[in-house]
């Protein structure tokens, strides 16, 4: 038995058989790309109508509480609970305010996870869809079979322009997203250092 030419069978058999799963992949990564667009552009329309303010007015608003149309809706979600919390006499310890503070950012980072891998996923599709017909089709030109070379190079470079295309729509989405999270993590730590400073100083007299 010639070890080689079953080792190079066995990987031809792999190496096809992933063709249609990254053909489906794309197909998913494509239709997450349009339902994100859609919650990115309402999100984008939110904070185009925000109140802008001076960044040192911006402690004297949250003390009075007056924040609807100036923060983000995460950031008015946050400072809602983060009120509750302090209100609950039982909890509203520096620890729990810390922890609560750490638990809101971390989430804020992993709401990015998903753009981040699809920036690297989606080229990564598109290359194993290129390679995977190249080689099918190849072998087809080796026979004469001029159909099933013009087929197989068809799905190899549309399957690069859609991966490509769908890894700089989520880097763009993720760059301006990244920009509205680091925006959202300050607001946020400023709301906690004003509000809960103010609170421990409450219960210490």
């Amino acid at each position: 038995m010639d070890i080689g030419a079953l080792l190079k069978s066995f990987i031809y058999i792999i190496s096809s058989s992933l063709l249609y799963p990254v053909l489906f992949l794309l197909v998913v990564l494509t239709g997450w790309i349009l339902i994100y667009s859609g919650s990115f552009f309402a999100e984008w329309l939110e904070r185009i109508r925000l109140k802008k303010y001076p960044p040192e007015k911006l402690p004297q608003i949250i003390r009075k509480g007056d924040n609807p149309g100036v923060f983000s809706h995460r950031v008015n979600s946050y400072i809602k609970d983060l009120r509750r919390l302090m209100n609950n006499e039982d909890q509203s310890t520096e620890a729990e305010i810390e922890n609560f503070l750490q638990e809101k950012t971390l989430n804020l980072w992993k709401s990015l996870d998903r753009s981040r891998m699809v920036i690297r996923i989606g080229p990564s599709l598109g290359l194993i869809g290129t390679l995977i017909p190249m080689g099918t089709g190849l072998a087809a030109l080796g026979q004469g079979d001029m159909t099933k070379l013009s087929s197989d190079l068809v799905i190899a470079f549309t399957t690069t322009v859609v991966g490509l295309a769908v890894g700089i729509t989520a880097y763009f989405f993720y760059t301006i997203k990244r920009r509205w999270v680091e925006e959202d993590i300050k607001n946020i730590e400023l709301a906690t250092e004003i509000l809960a400073g103010k609170s421990l100083e409450e219960k210490d007299k």
